[in-house]
């Protein structure tokens, strides 16, 4: 089994073939979506390929170490994950290709109308072992 990160973006990813903002949709529609998400987490529950997952409020907050007895300083001139990412879910498979089976299963989530997003998703694999000094010359 491999673990994979399934991203949820709000922005920074190609645009959706249903590209209505959620807060445009109706409260039917966000039920709808809301309840297809919960539907395949349960699936994947039940399946043993769900690991765990979260919506994510919009709010948060950058900090970063100061200095030995200094308070960590806050916010940046950064680009904001509240702005980017929307949510994740971590799945544990069997292959790289039943992960973007699933992938793609969960980009079809309904959207403005009650018609599926399209979404895109990152998907990313866990690394399986720690990185070593060249991976991190390596980008990674």
């Amino acid at each position: 089994m491999a673990k994979y990160l399934l991203l949820k973006h709000y922005r920074g990813a190609p645009d959706a073939v249903n590209n209505v903002p959620m807060e445009q949709w109706t409260p039917e529609e966000i039920s709808a979506h809301v309840g297809y998400m919960r539907d395949f987490a349960d699936r994947l529950v039940e399946s043993g390929e769900y690991v765990e997952g979260q919506a994510l409020a919009p709010e948060g907050t950058w900090v970063r170490y100061d200095g030995e007895g200094r308070p960590p300083v806050t916010d940046g001139p950064f680009a904001e994950t509240k702005d980017l990412i929307a949510g994740w879910m971590v799945i544990d498979v069997d292959s790289h290709e039943r992960a973007v089976e699933l992938a793609g299963e969960l980009s079809a989530a309904p959207g403005a109308g009650g018609k599926p997003i399209h979404e895109w998703l990152e998907l990313r694999p866990f690394l399986h072992a720690a990185p070593t000094v060249a991976d991190c010359h390596a980008g990674g």
